[in-house]
């Protein structure tokens, strides 16, 4: 698998569906904004639905960060509309309202490295793209392993803040928490606290 992380994020040009109507997505058309892109293997399973609704959750403290969420899968727009009218109760995404790429050709997937080619699907891959479509974070879960959307948020503020700041967030940071300089003085000054 390719680590992605330090480089540009591959550009894409998707349709997407978003609450009952289609729309063609660029990476570029984002730039400027932070992005959380993330890979699903199919419409209509079972792991799939529980991060979808998670991410719409959170979608609002994810804006409220200037951040994108987009989720992709290889099934088609015309697939995605139609789980996106299923009802919650009957294992549908009625309510999300962030973009959700089609993939149909698997060409998106396969340029983020998290493509299984003999399934034909993708893993449960996910990326942080910052303001300049450098993707600055990467993780990738096998198909039974559903992500955590909180870590995912948690992510966002720590890029962001050392982005304005200038300093590193140490482990299990979370905003409003102590960072550090990234020096070998920082880090001592960090620790005798």
């Amino acid at each position: 698998m390719s680590v992605l992380v330090g480089k540009k994020a591959p550009e894409f040009k998707a349709t997407a569906a978003i609450a009952g109507d289609f729309k063609e997505i660029t990476l570029s058309s984002l730039r400027g904004k932070h992005v959380v892109l993330f890979f699903y293997p199919l419409d209509f399973t079972f792991v799939c639905p529980t991060e979808l609704h998670a991410f719409q959750e959170k979608l609002g403290q994810f804006h409220k960060l200037n951040t994108e969420v987009i989720g992709c899968s290889v099934d088609s727009h015309f697939s995605h509309n139609a789980w996106l009218k299923t009802p919650l109760s009957q294992g549908g995404i009625e309510g999300v309202k962030y973009p959700i790429l089609a993939d149909i050709n698997k060409t998106i997937a396969r340029d983020y490295d998290v493509l299984l080619p003999d399934a034909g699907i993708a893993l449960r891959g996910t990326f942080l793209i910052d303001k300049e479509g450098i993707v600055r974070h990467q993780s990738v879960n096998d198909l039974p392993l559903g992500r955590n959307v909180d870590e995912m948020l948690r992510l966002v503020e720590a890029l962001q803040f050392h982005e304005q700041h200038g300093e590193v967030c140490p482990a299990n940071w979370k905003k409003g928490e102590k960072s550090m300089k990234a020096t070998a003085e920082g880090l001592k000054t960090f620790f005798a606290q």
